[in-house]
């Protein structure tokens, strides 16, 4: 059985390489943004992947096939709910720009 750190080595491993092949095959997905419903955050879609109907970014798709691989979550809605408040701390800083920017 591999050990909690050699699971995220290995899929660390993985997810970059969906995230090289995307860009290979479409070098534009580097640049073109997208609104992760995992996090809320702006993520290049270079390397996301949807699940259901929810597409998450590169860095949450990590943390989808860790928690799926270690039996921590069973299903992608398990981590979007433990991904909640993450979601409120982006759409807070959003908003927060937001009113900077109208306040200049």
């Amino acid at each position: 059985m591999k050990t909690k750190e050699e699971v995220v080595k290995e899929m660390q491993l993985v997810v970059e390489q969906m995230r090289l092949d995307d860009i290979e095959e479409n070098p534009d997905s580097e640049n073109e943004m997208f609104v992760c419903n995992a996090c809320g955050e702006e993520k290049p879609l270079a390397g996301s992947v949807q699940y259901g109907p929810y597409r998450l970014c590169n860095d949450c798709v990590l943390y989808a096939e860790v928690g799926f691989e270690l039996g921590q979550i069973k299903s992608i809605d398990d981590l979007i709910e433990a991904m909640e408040d993450r979601r409120l701390e982006a759409d807070c800083e959003f908003l927060r720009k937001e009113q900077k920017r109208l306040e200049n």
